[in-house]
């Protein structure tokens, strides 16, 4: 697929979700720099149930399965599992072409410590 994606674009990707809606734009684009990009064939596997955990992923285009969910942007996964220490609980695969912005730990704790609205955001999307 390798398609381009800019700073401006992963910005904008970001502020859409609920980890984001709430931090101001020069935080967002500083968040937005880090994030890697990476491409998923359909039915190509992402992570596996069992696998250490060292990133987390915001879909740009396409569908994830989540384990039973089926995610779409501006959906993000895999940040669970970054913050217990465990194995990630669940297989992710992409189900049609996918573009996924990548998010290693270190850069999401750099992030939280400099941006703790992104915490707040974390925290309310995992409560029940």
């Amino acid at each position: 697929m390798n398609t381009p994606i800019g700073l401006i674009d992963k910005a904008f990707l970001l502020k859409k979700t609920p980890l984001f809606q709430n931090v101001d734009l020069d935080s967002i684009l500083a968040a937005a720099d880090k994030l890697g990009l990476a491409d998923w064939d359909p039915n190509e596997v992402i992570f596996n149930a069992g696998d250490e955990a060292t990133r987390m992923y915001f879909i740009a285009k396409g569908k994830v399965q989540a384990g039973e969910e089926v995610l779409e942007s501006p959906a993000f996964f895999g940040d669970e599992a970054l913050f217990n220490e465990k194995p990630r609980a669940y297989t992710a695969k992409a189900l049609e072409d996918t573009l996924l912005l990548t998010l290693s730990k270190t850069n999401l704790l750099t992030i939280i410590s400099e941006c703790p609205q992104v915490a707040i955001g974390l925290l309310n999307q995992r409560m029940p």
